[in-house]
């Protein structure tokens, strides 16, 4: 089934106003194929059989098998180049006769197609199936474009999604490079505290001054090792004398001389 809108002209000069025509072309059996045309205040019809398609054929000329001839026969009525071609009516106002001229495109071969107009509950019938069947069209296109969009829409979010996911990732890396880096800095900077020359002049000077602490008077004076020293005291222990519970000891120093 397929819609389009064909270029209208008179087959001579007329003075009749042109109204818009539409094609819609089906084939309700495998036998035959059906072409109405209207503008919804008169209808028009061809109805081809496989026969006649075959005669189209070929006096068209077109070569190739004949799927290839049924794709170029309705790629032409879709066209852009499609024409309505009339024939003023030399006793009234209306159409006498009309044809379809389809091509798939300029320089390729012309297809010309014969209608009849109907009357009556025919051409009334015609333009309510032509109504109806342009509203169901029109919906199922409806429902393919919001079917495209919403792919549209789930792979564009499937793309942010994964585009945060990468940014998270390099963010949680960056942010683990970022900590590594700086507990070795702060490690380097403990050592270095530890090294500097300040720390190390103030360990080594607790360590000389506890080398150079100063001996205690007495053991200045009386050296415990230098028995022989001329100037070592004398120490004499007189004998203890008790007084009651309590005893004293009198310990008197003479220096040699």
């Amino acid at each position: 089934m397929s819609f389009s809108k064909p270029k209208v002209e008179w087959a001579s000069q007329s003075s009749c106003p042109l109204r818009p025509f539409f094609v819609h072309a089906y084939a309700p059996h495998s036998s035959h194929l059906v072409i109405h045309v209207t503008d919804i205040y008169d209808a028009w019809e061809s109805r081809l059989s496989l026969s006649m398609l075959e005669d189209i054929r070929d006096n068209v000329g077109i070569g190739g098998s004949w799927t290839e001839f049924a794709d170029y026969f309705i790629t032409s009525l879709k066209s852009q180049d499609l024409k309505l071609v009339l024939e003023a009516d030399s006793n009234s106002d209306g159409v006498s006769h009309a044809k379809l001229v389809a091509q798939k495109s300029k320089g390729m071969p012309l297809i010309t197609i014969p209608l009849t107009k109907l009357v009556d509950s025919t051409a009334m019938e015609v333009k309510l199936n032509f109504c109806s069947s342009l509203f169901d069209a029109f919906k199922i296109k409806s429902m393919e474009c919001s079917l495209v969009k919403e792919r549209e829409h789930s792979a564009q979010t499937n793309i942010l999604a994964a585009e945060k996911e990468r940014n998270e990732t390099i963010q949680l890396e960056q942010r683990k490079k970022f900590q590594k880096v700086s507990d070795s800095e702060n490690g380097v900077s403990t050592d270095g505290l530890q090294n500097s020359p300040d720390k190390q002049a103030a360990r080594n000077t607790g360590s000389t001054k506890v080398k150079n602490r100063a001996m205690p008077a007495y053991r200045r004076h009386y050296p415990e090792n230098k028995k022989n020293d001329p100037i070592t005291p004398a120490i004499t222990e007189f004998p203890t004398i008790k007084l009651g519970t309590r005893a004293l000891k009198h310990t008197t120093t003479e220096l040699a001389v």
